[in-house]
């Protein structure tokens, strides 16, 4: 067996977080329309239970990040990986405040931009990150 050390722990704690952030807004998006029809009074219950996992999620995701910035060598790396490694930190951050807006907003407009803008900067952010460890 190949044996575990910290950064394995990082990169699974980085993944599982990942998943949790960008899976449970697929949930969500797939889940909305439903209970708006049938139960529209559980969509706030649903939400608040969502954000309970989803936001602690995003901040092991955004610590996990940084510590694995903080574990290479960045100024060995090549001017694309640190293009490719602003995209992400944008995206990341265009997700996060996206996803705020959606959930703090009382206008129809700005939750449904913010949620659909939180959810396309979150694959971009996974697609960046897949290119970011392909290089490093």
């Amino acid at each position: 067996m190949i044996e575990p050390n910290l950064d394995s722990l990082r990169t699974f704690l980085h993944l599982l977080a990942s998943a949790v952030w960008v899976g449970g807004q697929i949930v969500l998006g797939g889940l909305v329309s439903r209970v708006r029809k049938t139960n529209p009074e559980a969509l706030k219950t649903i939400a608040n239970g969502f954000a309970r996992v989803a936001w602690p999620a995003l901040g092991v995701t955004v610590i996990t990040g940084m510590w694995g910035i903080l574990d290479i060598d960045v100024s060995a790396l090549d001017s694309s990986y640190h293009v490719t490694l602003a995209m992400k930190i944008v995206v990341v951050m265009l997700a996060g405040f996206a996803a705020a807006a959606h959930a703090r907003t009382k206008s129809k407009i700005v939750r449904v931009l913010g949620g659909a803008t939180a959810l396309v900067a979150s694959f971009g952010a996974l697609y960046l990150g897949v290119l970011l460890s392909s290089a490093s």
